[in-house]
C-alpha cells in the first residue's frame, strides 16, 4: 500500500479519500456500538437507542452517511469527466463504476446464502436463521440509494451542468413535499420517493462541490454549518422531527426511514465542516503514513461496509459459545466498559473477513473500452443489468428479519440481483477492451 500511496497523482484531492474512510469507519463503529444482544434461553437484542434516550444525540455525529454520498458525488463527477476525455461514454462508465459495487455484493450474497442453507440443513431455527442473515444484510439498504446515484450520475451532472445548486435546492423542496405529504396530510408512499430524492441532493453537492460552485472556502463553509445545524435544531428540537438521525423502531416518524428535511439539515451541517477543514486535511495527508492508512482503508472499503455486520452476527456466536457474551443492562456503566472489548472482538474478526473477502473488491475484471459499448444495445443491457441487481436488494432489504426462504432471505430478490449481476458482467465482457 505504501508503494501505491507514493504513486498518487500531485492532482488528486486527498481529502476526498480522507472523507470516505472516516464516514465508514464511523458507521462501522456506530452500528456496533448501538446494537446489542443477550442470552437468556435464546438470543434477545435491539438497539440502544430504543432504550437508552441520552444515545439519540450522539446518532448527529455517528450518522455520516451524508459525508459518504457528498464524497460520492464528487469522486463520481471527476471520474465521469474523465472518462468522458478519454473518449469514452456514460453507458461505459456505469458499467465500470458498477462493477465494483456489485461484485462485493454479489460476494456477500453468496456467502449469505450458503451460511443460511448450511445452518437449515444442521437444523437450526428457521427464522433465527433468517434473522442472523438479516442482520449481516443491513448494510445493503444504504448499497440500494447508492447504486441508483451512481447509475442516474450522468443525468444528474448534467442537470448540474445547466442548474447548478438550483438541483440539490429543488430535490430538498421534493423532500419537503414529501415529508408534508406523509407527516401533515397522511398521504401514504408519497414520502418513499425521498430515499432518492434526499440522496441524490446530497450526492449533488458533491458534485458542486467538484466544479467549484461550492468552493472549500471559509465564507461558503461557515456559513453552510452553522445555518445547518440552526435548521437542525430547530427541525428537532423545537420541530416535529425526532433527534436521533438513525431510526428506532416503533417511532411514528424516523429519519432515514425514508430520509427527511431533518437529515437534509445534517447534511448541509456535515457538509459545512467538511469544506471548511479542506485544506488542513489536504496538508496532513501530505504525510506518507496517513496517507498511506487512507489507501489501505480505501482499497477494501466496499468489504468494510458489506462485511462489518456479519462480523456482528460472528461475533455475537463466537463470544455466546465462549461464554463471554456481555448481559450488562444498555447504558449501564458496566455495559459501557465492556464497549472496548467488544469493539476489539469485532474489529479483529473484520479483519479476518476483509482479508478474505478484500481481493474480491481490489479485482477489477473485464472493463469496457472507451467507445466501445455506443448504441442501444450495450444501454438496454446496462439497464436491464443494473434494475434487475437494484431491485433484488431491494427486495431483500425490505423483507425484514425472519424465515423469508430456503436462504433465510428473499428468494425472488436473490433472483433478481444474481440475475441482474450476471447481465452487467456479460455487457462489461461483451464490451471489453484495454484496462
Amino acid at each position: 500500500m505504501r508503494r501505491a500511496a507514493e504513486r498518487t497523482p500531485a492532482h488528486r484531492d486527498r481529502y476526498v479519500d480522507l472523507l470516505r474512510a472516516v464516514a465508514i469507519t464511523a458507521v462501522v463503529l456506530g452500528h456496533w456500538l448501538a446494537v446489542h444482544v443477550t442470552y437468556d434461553g435464546g438470543f434477545e437484542g435491539g438497539s440502544v437507542l430504543e432504550t437508552v434516550a441520552w444515545t439519540r444525540p450522539l446518532t448527529w455525529l455517528f450518522q455520516v452517511m451524508p459525508i459518504f454520498f457528498l464524497v460520492g458525488g464528487y469522486a463520481n463527477a471527476a471520474s465521469l469527466a474523465s472518462y468522458r476525455g478519454r473518449g469514452g461514454n456514460a453507458v461505459e462508465w456505469t458499467l465500470r463504476r458498477t462493477g465494483r459495487l456489485v461484485r462485493p455484493t454479489a460476494a456477500l450474497l453468496a456467502v449469505l446464502t450458503a451460511a443460511a442453507l448450511a445452518a437449515r440443513a444442521a437444523g437450526v431455527d428457521p427464522g433465527l436463521g433468517g434473522t442472523a442473515v438479516w442482520l449481516a444484510g443491513i448494510p445493503l439498504w444504504f448499497l440500494v440509494a447508492y447504486i441508483a446515484v451512481v447509475v442516474l450520475t450522468s443525468v444528474m451532472y448534467g442537470a448540474h451542468r445547466r442548474f447548478g445548486l438550483a438541483v440539490p435546492v429543488g430535490l430538498a423542496a421534493l423532500v419537503g413535499v414529501g415529508d408534508l405529504a406523509r407527516l401533515g396530510a397522511g398521504v401514504p408512499y408519497v414520502g418513499d420517493a425521498n430515499y432518492l430524492f434526499a440522496w441524490l441532493a446530497v450526492h449533488q453537492l458533491g458534485i458542486a462541490w467538484r466544479d467549484g460552485r461550492l468552493p472549500a472556502r471559509r465564507a461558503v463553509a461557515l456559513p453552510m454549518a452553522g445555518l445547518g445545524l440552526v435548521a437542525l435544531t430547530g427541525l428537532t428540537v423545537a420541530g416535529p422531527y425526532p433527534v436521533s438521525m438513525v431510526g428506532i423502531p416503533g417511532e411514528e416518524i424516523q429519519n432515514t426511514s425514508p430520509p427527511t428535511l431533518a437529515l437534509l439539515a445534517l447534511a448541509v451541517t456535515q457538509t459545512g465542516i467538511a469544506l471548511l477543514l479542506h485544506d488542513a486535511g489536504n496538508r496532513w495527508l501530505r504525510r506518507v503514513r496517513p496517507w498511506t492508512a487512507v489507501v489501505a482503508v480505501n482499497s477494501v472499503i466496499m468489504t468494510l461496509f458489506l462485511w462489518h455486520m456479519s462480523a456482528l452476527v460472528i461475533g455475537v456466536l463466537a463470544l455466546h459459545a465462549a461464554g463471554l457474551l456481555p448481559q450488562a443492562a444498555p447504558g449501564s456503566p458496566y455495559w459501557l466498559l465492556l464497549r472496548l472489548p467488544w469493539l476489539g472482538v469485532l474489529a479483529l474478526i473484520l479483519a479476518g473477513l476483509v482479508a478474505v473477502f478484500g481481493r474480491v473488491e481490489r479485482r477489477t475484471g473485464p472493463l469496457p473500452a472507451p467507445g466501445s459499448a455506443a448504441g442501444p444495445v450495450p444501454f438496454v443491457l446496462t439497464l436491464a443489468g443494473a434494475a434487475g441487481a437494484l431491485g433484488g436488494i431491494l427486495a431483500v432489504a425490505v423483507a425484514g428479519p425472519g424465515d423469508h426462504g430456503p436462504a433465510g432471505l428473499s428468494t425472488p430478490g436473490l433472483v433478481a440481483f444474481f440475475a441482474g449481476a450476471a447481465v452487467l458482467r456479460f455487457t462489461r465482457w461483451r464490451y471489453r477492451g484495454a484496462q
